[in-house]
């Protein structure tokens, strides 16, 4: 089987992914970065390094200093597998979730993705936050999230963390929607709420997508 690299988001929604593989990296020099880059996507091309995946995505934060990793595996026993026989840094701290609730705004193609983060307690509060912040989402008026595509709210599979992977038109939109009023919401809910602590969000860039 080859594998294309292309320059499109992946489909987070996507029926044949049935769970999700997310590492992320502070690689602030841009020598290291770069090699990590090249790396992940030889890693990936790899007929025994990619095994199980349906498509994996590096992305590069806007400050330039952190990649994620997003890799949405069909077999994600076969990737475990392919992760501690293959060298490399898609061994290191990622981090596995299944996709929980989606809320899809509008139509269009994302020219960013925010990805927050919380560290929870088990399994329930994993549940409590997403389904609190989903309402919040859902009840904003219309003109409250203006560039918001789809929030896509992932679990973890120990019940330690919840990831929200929300897809925006641009840039200049979500620093629009930090200063509105569904922000403060969604803040509130997840600062108030026993058993939830936000570790932060970060914007990316997509830099490449390698789809068998």
């Amino acid at each position: 089987m080859t594998t294309a690299t292309v320059k499109t988001m992946p489909d987070v929604r996507r029926t044949d992914a049935t769970a999700v593989f997310v590492s992320t990296w502070y690689v602030p020099d841009p020598e290291s970065r770069s090699r990590l880059l090249g790396g992940l996507g030889r890693q990936w091309r790899d007929p025994a390094g990619g095994a199980g995946i349906v498509s994996a995505s590096s992305f590069v934060s806007v400050a330039g200093d952190t990649i994620l990793a997003y890799v949405q595996c069909a077999d994600p026993a076969g990737y475990r597998r392919a992760m501690r026989s293959t060298p490399g840094a898609v061994q290191v701290g990622a981090v596995e979730y299944r996709l929980r609730r989606c809320v899809v705004c509008a139509d269009g193609a994302p020219g960013c993705v925010v990805v927050a983060t919380f560290d929870v307690d088990g399994p329930d509060r994993q549940a409590h936050i997403v389904d609190a912040i989903v309402d919040a989402i859902e009840q904003a008026p219309p003109d409250g999230q203006p560039g918001l595509l789809a929030a896509n709210f992932h679990v973890s599979v120990d019940g330690s963390r919840v990831l929200n992977y929300a897809e925006w038109t641009t840039d200049e939109a979500h620093e629009t929607f930090l200063a509105g009023s569904t922000r403060a919401t969604a803040l509130r809910i997840s600062t108030t709420t026993p058993g939830v602590r936000p570790i932060g969000f970060t914007r990316y860039h997509l830099h490449e997508s390698c789809q068998p």
